[in-house]
């Protein structure tokens, strides 16, 4: 049975929230503008209040951690350090929860079934099992009254966002609230998930070396998904391995996420270290599929014409690619202001060299690209971004931190060139079509 967006839920949210996201709010605006000398701490307890809170607003708050220069250094840090370690639901919760979803006999699906969480996510928690001939699966079980949960936190980012508005009007938020709000309602949607996981899996069903775990339609539901366990390990466990190992799991990575990018317009919307782990001969296992984001086929020749116009300096090409991307009132000073974030992402594939992604695109000159443009933006009144944009930078932003980590030697001109070469636009957007049919996902450009 659905579980009602109840009102009486709303507001005992709202009322936990008021003394975790709305505290948030205030004391970044009093640590940014009022230079708090004890940031560091404010920023690591409100970090904790977030984590013991089940549900989106963590999730939210990872999000809001990648994007450059919204909030100021000492939250960013501390928020991107949020995982998903919410407190788990207990064994008798666990078992009323899967009796809601597969019946009273549930656990006769099962030859084993872990009482204890294999691992607690923003929305749900995951626990490890065993069904017939002794397969391995994982059930992704979401935590009660989720729906209700997701409206107060959208609610309290709306606030967070009023303040920021009212205190630095660089970045227009507007969109970036759509955006975020309309993707995380996204990953309640199980059944949405299940198609996101069928979709991938079609997309590299004939490539070795990514990995999208098969689907049990039985043993799920609205509210559960039954798949099969991927083993593997955490890529931070590699850091340290030889360099041919570090840039194979580079060059898998890079085609995880931009292959169904470009070839299909569709792009997992969360590198996040918890979402995917690699196989013991270094292919990618993907494991979270609530955040995919399906694209216009034009925003993705926006993308392509943008690194053409960089590439070639080419003013008029990059005014068309930024209106592609629904860019407004675009000017030539702020075309210079938007391309030197665009340099920073795009500055590894512009020369045709092996290279080290950091020798351009580190942490250090990436908080120097974003502070440049923060305070460009700041002095021509801001700018509005749209809102598709908002998780293709996220994308790019966690994938290249995850290259930093690897620090292979890659030339990442070729292995984009090769990528985006022969791109037709009509030949995507056919095969987007084709693919969303066999697994009848809904279309949101």
């Amino acid at each position: 049975m659905e579980e009602n967006n109840k009102f009486s839920k709303r507001l005992k949210r709202y009322a936990n929230l008021g003394s975790s996201a709305g505290i948030m709010a205030l004391k970044f605006a009093g640590s940014k503008f009022l230079k708090n000398s004890k940031n560091r701490i404010t920023a690591n307890q409100i970090t904790e209040m977030l984590g013991e809170l089940k549900g989106p607003v963590m999730k939210i708050a990872q999000l809001i951690s990648t994007v450059p220069d919204l909030l100021p250094q000492e939250y960013m840090q501390a928020l991107a350090q949020l995982q998903s370690n919410a407190p788990p639901m207990g064994w008798n919760f666990v078992r009323r929860r899967m009796k809601n979803e597969l019946g009273f006999n549930w656990q006769r699906n099962f030859n084993h079934f872990e009482k204890e969480p294999f691992a607690a996510a923003s929305l749900g928690q995951v626990h490890k099992a065993n069904i017939e001939k002794d397969e391995s699966v994982v059930c992704k079980l979401q935590y009660p009254d989720m729906a209700s949960i997701v409206e107060a936190d959208i609610s309290q980012l709306k606030l967070i966002f009023s303040i920021y508005k009212k205190i630095d009007s660089s970045i227009d938020t507007t969109n970036i609230l759509t955006e975020i709000s309309n993707r995380v309602r996204e990953e309640l949607d199980y059944k949405r998930e299940i198609k996101n996981l069928k979709l991938y899996g079609n997309l590299f069903k004939k490539n070795a070396q990514i990995n999208v775990p098969k689907v049990y339609d039985r043993l799920s539901t609205n509210k559960l998904i039954s798949m099969k366990c991927l083993d593997g390990k955490k890529l931070l466990s590699y850091k340290n391995e030889k360099h041919e190992i570090r840039k194979l799991i580079a060059v898998n990575m890079f085609h995880a996420w931009y292959l169904p990018f470009y070839k299909c317009a569709i792009i997992h919307g969360d590198p996040h270290l918890g979402n995917y782990s690699v196989a013991s001969n270094h292919s990618i296992n993907l494991l979270d599929f609530g955040c995919v984001r399906i694209f216009d086929p034009k925003f993705v020749k926006g993308v392509i014409d943008l690194y053409h116009a960089i590439l070639n300096e080419d003013q008029e090409l990059a005014v068309h690619a930024y209106e592609t991307w629904g860019f407004e009132n675009i000017s030539k000073e702020l075309i210079d202001i938007l391309n030197i974030w665009a340099k920073f992402l795009y500055s590894p594939l512009l020369e045709n060299k092996v290279r080290k992604m950091q020798d351009t695109n580190s942490t250090a000159y990436g908080a120097e690209a974003a502070s440049k443009v923060h305070k460009e933006l700041k002095r021509i009144g801001g700018v509005k971004p749209p809102q598709e944009f908002v998780f293709m930078d996220r994308a790019a932003i966690g994938l290249g931190s995850v290259f930093l980590h690897l620090d292979a030697e890659i030339n990442w001109y070729k292995l984009f060139n090769d990528l985006i070469k022969g791109f037709d636009i009509n030949k995507v957007k056919t095969f987007q079509k084709e693919q969303l049919n066999i697994v009848k996902l809904r279309n949101i450009h």
